[in-house]
């Protein structure tokens, strides 16, 4: 691991020139590949200040050892050698966002003697019809099996139709009539490419001819009083119409478009596309990724056309309009960059209104959807926890299984309002009545590990006298949460009442930092003489795990259900701890200020926040509003307004008042 101040170039090394830059590591693997209209600007981004960076960029450039550039002529050949060497390296900092398999097409080889449909990936043969994009696969099969009973195209592959020319048995299809059976002569080849080609039409378009068509058939078999054949062109008909439904129209029907849209968080993405071709959804498909780097949803979107469309593969997949959810910041080049590969105008905007805006809304509530049920299938699934729990167990070498986990987090601004927070996971699930949050003052506060160790011995220490029976101390207990997740009112905890929520022990104890807070946390431990818990480190900077007086840490792997169920229970506690902060950093701003007015005791001050809830509505309120509070005169409030909202003018002096009535007397 490398800092990045040792590869740092000179001072005018980098030119100013738009390009591409690799990150490589000390392997001289590439890291991460990135694009800039600026490279000197956007590079010096990377090393001006790391500490500064967020912390998966961060984990960025402490692994790499080098880094190198390549001058371009303009951003859309910069966009274009991007992709080639993301394609080309797979930088572990990049977002992937492609699976490994290409598109589904409905493929119909009208070159063959016999036509034959079938569903097909790849590069597109010569000859052959295709339809779609459709995803998934198994959508298209249903709809060619339902499609059979109306057009018995042959659908076998060459090895079973030659099998059956030489037998002059068909296949099991052409016993139950979902195929015509070319292979023993039921049909010519003439007619066999007839109905191919209906196949086609109506996979076109033409559904409601041939509906008709077969309507009329049936009207005539009743006449004729043949039930039998009007039956089955009725199935026919309902077989057809549910085909149709199934790709029924949104959209106008010249309208050809993929429509993205991305849901995120912190660690992960989840992508949605619909192909519309026609005006129909011929398909939909998703992907979750891990986001491994700090970018924004524009290049994001970005980087999801560049991985989507970049292979050039097949030209034809590429629609006349793409939708984004937000626009990439280099909309033009794109634009002409997939102009080049489709070989026609493309054009790729963001829908404000009509009928695309809901649509793009549909599809990024499938996204949103798609990354709750990703994440909850993760933590909720009994088997994926006990997996979690076994991985840490053996990643950590500890001798007992982690029935109780509890996770540590300090939160200030600049060594202002320290509080910490403490969140509990039983059985890999939360337990938020178990949460709690603690107020740090004194020689505790002068840092994050003295703020660790202030916590840990203070929570252990009600541990120990809930374990004896004792009644704990009052001052420096813990905030309880009244209700979990709730920003009201917190109890009172000066109480003479046993703890029993702290008589049961954590198994293991995760503190969102590195070394020395983990150092801090185990010493606290020890000096209770507690030797049963075990302590371990979360730092965000490469999502390592740090354990007691160890010089390396323990590496998960990145695809680790233990490692994701360490980071969930680190991000809660992060979170839990920011919203205390904030709270608690609000109401003491507004004291501070009602510190200054003289006359207003604590009983008063205590009702001016009650009433009007935080200092911004305490400073924009009027002194008649302020009167509204009990207790408080007309005096009182032209001096609160005076002190909490001074004007840069020189104040009217306070009002007379006659203290027998409370009126204002006129000078």
């Amino acid at each position: 691991m490398a800092l990045p101040a040792s590869y740092r170039p000179r001072p005018g090394e980098i030119p100013t020139n738009p390009g591409v830059y690799r990150f490589r590591d000390e392997h001289k693997r590439v890291v991460y590949v990135g694009k800039a209209k600026n490279l000197r600007s956007r590079l010096n981004s990377y090393f001006a200040n790391p500490d500064s960076l967020m912390p998966r960029t961060k984990a960025m450039v402490h692994t790499a050892a080098s880094v190198e550039w390549t001058i371009v002529g303009s951003e859309l050949e910069a966009i274009q050698l991007e992709y080639t060497w993301i394609k080309e390296f797979a930088p572990r900092f990049n977002i992937m966002f492609r699976d490994d398999k290409s598109y589904p097409y409905l493929a119909v080889t009208m070159s063959e003697k016999f036509p034959r449909v079938q569903v097909m990936r790849g590069d597109k043969r010569k000859g052959t019809k295709y339809f779609g994009p459709f995803y998934p696969a198994k959508a298209i099969r249903e709809t060619v099996d339902t499609l059979l009973r109306v057009f018995p195209v042959r659908t076998c592959s060459v090895g079973v139709f030659n099998r059956a020319q030489r037998t002059g048995r068909p296949c099991l299809l052409g016993y139950i009539d979902k195929c015509s059976a070319p292979c023993v002569g039921r049909i010519s080849p003439e007619d066999h490419k007839a109905l191919a080609w209906e196949f086609c039409a109506f996979m076109g378009g033409e559904a409601d001819r041939f509906i008709r068509a077969l309507e009329k058939k049936m009207s005539a078999a009743v006449a004729e009083l043949d039930y039998e054949s009007a039956a089955r062109y009725r199935d026919d008909i309902a077989a057809l119409k549910r085909v149709f439904e199934r790709n029924a129209v949104v959209l106008s029907e010249d309208t050809d478009a993929d429509i993205f849209a991305l849901a995120e968080d912190e660690l992960e993405a989840a992508v949605q596309v619909f192909h519309v071709r026609g005006g129909r959804i011929r398909g939909q498909r998703g992907w979750v990724v891990e986001k491994v780097e700090d970018t924004s949803r524009a290049d994001m979107a970005e980087h999801l056309l560049q991985q989507v469309y970049g292979d050039g593969e097949d030209p034809d997949r590429i629609p006349r309009q793409v939708l984004v959810p937000v626009e990439p910041d280099n909309r033009d080049e794109l634009e002409q960059w997939l102009r080049g590969l489709r070989g026609s105008k493309v054009e790729l905007r963001v829908p404000k209104r009509g009928d695309k805006a809901a649509l793009l809304e549909t599809v990024r509530q499938n996204a949103e959807q798609a990354l709750a049920l990703h994440k909850s299938r993760r933590a909720g699934d009994i088997t994926t926890r006990s997996a979690a729990l076994q991985e840490l167990q053996e990643a950590l070498d500890l001798p007992v299984a982690l029935l109780r986990i509890e996770c540590y987090d300090i939160s200030h601004v600049q060594g202002t309002n320290v509080v910490a927070s403490m969140v509990v996971v039983e059985d890999g699930l939360p337990k938020k009545s178990d949460y709690r949050r603690f107020a740090i003052t004194g020689d505790a506060a002068r840092d994050d590990t003295s703020a660790m160790y202030d916590v840990i011995s203070r929570r252990f220490r009600h541990y120990l006298a809930d374990k004896t029976a004792q009644p704990s101390a009052g001052p420096e207990a813990e905030e309880p949460v009244a209700q979990a997740g709730s920003a009201g009112p917190l109890a009172d905890t000066t109480t003479e009442a046993p703890r029993t929520k702290f008589a049961y022990p954590p198994n293991l104890v995760v503190v969102d930092g590195g070394p020395p807070q983990v150092a801090a946390a185990s010493r606290a431990l020890a000096d209770l003489g507690i030797s049963d818990v075990f302590v371990v480190g979360l730092a965000k900077r490469l999502e390592e795990v740090w354990v007691p007086d160890d010089d390396f840490p323990v590496i998960l792997p990145r695809a680790s259900h233990g490692l994701y169920l360490l980071q969930r229970i680190r991000d809660e506690a992060h979170r839990f701890a920011i919203s205390y902060h904030r709270q608690k950093r609000g109401k003491s701003m507004t004291e501070s200020v009602l510190d200054s007015v003289p006359g207003l005791g604590p009983a008063k001050r205590k009702a001016l926040l009650k009433h009007f809830g935080s200092a911004r509505k305490l400073k924009a309120a009027s002194v008649e509003e302020l009167q509204q509070v009990p207790g408080v005169g007309p005096a009182l409030a032209a001096s609160i307004k005076q002190h909490v909202s001074p004007s840069d003018e020189a104040p009217e002096p306070a009002p007379a008042v006659n203290m027998a009535t409370g009126e204002i007397v006129e000078s």
